[in-house]
């Protein structure tokens, strides 16, 4: 088969049935589908405008990524994702700890390896390790490395992960979960800049950039004894905090058609986008599993669809993850569940917007940098705000009118 050129759609015509080359030429290359002939037109018609929606997904998404504020691998064109974005670069090249935060399935590991990938180090190792994954019995091991003979079943001198890492970086995920005498270990080697080896009575200077994740906020850990202050603080010389999905839901479209993209290559298929119905429902739904989740249901459609355009009937989601939108709530089946107005007549807008801040430190239980990114405003105008209103009422700071109806 000849060359395909600038990703077109073919479509093949045979005049038998030879599945297993058919379906072998569809995977590997830019063949849409294929049609047995003689060709019956109430087929080729509807065959043919599917290939045509095929194609202009891949060229209006490739227009739209291009038009973004977008790192690979991180889609998003919110005002939050610009700031991550921003972030990522500016500190990339600058030779200092970086501590990611964000609920599990925001994408974590992706920006400790754009991290990696933008710095001057990108052509030395990467090394992702899951702090939470690793027994107690085993981290000192795995992260430090032992001599032969250290314990029963060391029968080898290794390596551990830092001396593994070493002129690249360390990406230490759910370092929230790691033990705290583990703690004491890692800052005194985050300190000297040199590892003992399990066993071992020698120190391996090391040049290890370390980046770290979390899906916990750690100033209540610390403020609760189950993490070092002292950790928390060279840990996260720069911080990086990654919104759930359900803050950015202008950003579940172009993060849609990116996944179809990857997902068409990875299947073979040749789904075209979603259904409005679709689009309508992936709105109003909260994503708890952020855009893993995402992954997860576009991929299980994907598969499902083969081609054309993801309907309502190729998506499973968990109905009871709804999001209250303007005066309806919408259930992920995308019917209006019930109306609520979430404030009264008799209020001022000045009482409003306390009640609306004081629910969202609460919703956020009172982490104040993510009810800012929640309400979107900055972390000074907060202070601002709550500072402004204990001056007014200091006794009464706080007591807003609280949602009815």
């Amino acid at each position: 088969m000849g060359e395909l050129r600038h990703n077109i759609p073919a479509v093949i015509l045979t005049s038998h049935h030879a599945a297993s080359s058919i379906l072998t030429a569809i995977h590997d290359s830019n063949v849409f589908w294929f049609l047995e002939t003689p060709v019956k037109l109430e087929l080729l018609e509807p065959l043919l405008d599917r290939a045509i929606s095929y194609y202009r997904l891949l060229t209006e998404s490739s227009s739209v990524l291009s038009s973004l504020a977008v790192i690979p691998g991180l889609v998003g064109r919110s005002p939050l994702m610009e700031e991550v974005f921003t972030l990522i670069r500016q500190v990339a090249r600058r030779s200092v700890s970086v501590l990611i935060s964000g609920e599990s399935g925001t994408g974590k590991e992706m920006v400790a390896r754009q991290i990696h990938a933008l710095s001057p180090q990108a052509e030395q190792p990467f090394i992702a390790i899951n702090c939470a994954a690793i027994p107690d019995s085993l981290i000192e091991s795995e992260l430090f490395g032992y001599e032969k003979g250290a314990f029963t079943g060391a029968n080898q001198r290794r390596k551990g992960y830092f001396e593994q890492a070493n002129g690249g970086m360390l990406f230490l995920d759910e370092i929230g979960d790691m033990p705290l005498t583990m703690q004491a270990r890692l800052l005194r080697v985050l300190e000297e800049r040199k590892v003992r080896r399990l066993g071992g009575n020698t120190d391996q200077p090391i040049d290890v950039r370390v980046v770290a994740a979390t899906n916990r906020i750690l100033e209540e850990a610390t403020r609760d004894n189950q993490f070092r202050e002292d950790l928390f603080y060279r840990l996260s010389v720069f911080h990086i905090h990654l919104p759930p999905l359900r803050e950015r839901l202008m950003d579940v479209p172009v993060i849609a058609e990116y996944l179809i993209q990857n997902l068409n290559k990875k299947h073979g298929t040749r789904v075209t986008g979603i259904d409005p119905e679709v689009a309508e429902v992936f709105q109003h739904y909260s994503w708890p599993g952020n855009v893993r989740e995402l992954r997860n249901v576009l991929e299980r459609a994907l598969i499902v669809a083969v081609q054309g355009s993801i309907e309502r009937r190729h998506v499973q989601l968990k109905l009871e993850h709804s999001v209250a939108r303007g005066s309806r709530t919408v259930s992920a089946s995308g019917a209006n569940a019930s109306q609520e107005v979430p404030f009264k007549a008799g209020h001022s807008l000045a009482e409003i917007e306390r009640a609306y801040i004081q629910l969202t430190l609460e919703h956020t239980k009172q982490n104040r940098r993510r009810a800012a990114e929640m309400l979107g405003i900055s972390i000074r105008t907060l202070h601002n705000r709550i500072a402004e209103d204990r001056a007014r009422s200091p006794e009464s700071a706080w007591h807003s009118p609280r949602p009815r109806g």
